[in-house]
């Protein structure tokens, strides 16, 4: 069996920046979503964003800012990103994941992410407790992107109904069980935990 747990949301706070970005570039939520695109909703179908290459790993976080500061005429001078990026461990995830790991169950992270925020959970240690971490910003493509699941699937070498997918976000849950893999969207570290015993998994 191989369960795939999302990062953000789930194993640590989503941490969201965006108040905080607001402050130090000096401009409103909505005018920065309107340059860059919606850094929560990296994958979706709507198009291409700013934000969406940057999670597809198609620029980097510092493309980012160059781009954002000729489309804004505000002078990015520093990763804003990573410096503002303090999520924080879900100690009953973290707990429940080393307990999967520690009766054999192959356990992996699937995220979407940016390479300051993949650079800064690495520095802080978070994907350490997974057997393997799978990073959107290096596969090329991001949750909901059935290709996303594909890649995991594939490399993991893993049938569909033989895995476990658990995110926080429901088009991102949908989009697994589409495919066939059997999906849990995280409220709790103890829910999770149960619907796993309800599997046979634990």
């Amino acid at each position: 069996m191989l369960i795939i747990f999302d990062m953000g949301g789930v194993v640590t706070t989503t941490a969201k920046v965006d108040k905080a970005l607001g402050k130090v570039l000096g401009v409103t939520k909505e005018e920065f979503f309107k340059i860059c695109g919606n850094p929560y909703e990296a994958g979706k179908e709507e198009g291409v964003t700013l934000f969406s290459l940057c999670s597809d790993g198609k620029i980097t976080s510092r493309e980012f800012w160059r781009i954002f500061s000729e489309k804004s005429g505000i002078a990015v001078q520093t990763d804003w990103w990573h410096w503002l990026f303090h999520p924080k461990m879900n100690e009953k995830t973290k707990e429940l994941v080393l307990k999967l790991r520690g009766q054999g169950t192959r356990v992996v992270c699937g995220t979407n992410t940016i390479d300051s925020h993949y650079y800064n959970h690495l520095e802080r240690g978070d994907y350490a407790i997974f057997d393997q971490t799978y990073a959107s910003i290096h596969m090329g493509v991001s949750k909901p992107n059935p290709l996303f699941w594909e890649i995991i699937l594939e490399a993991e070498e893993c049938k569909p109904e033989d895995a476990v997918f658990i995110d926080d976000r429901k088009d991102n849950c949908d989009a697994a069980s589409a495919l066939g893999i059997h999906a849990i969207q995280f409220e709790s570290a103890e829910q999770v935990e149960k619907e796993l015993h309800s599997l046979g998994v634990l």
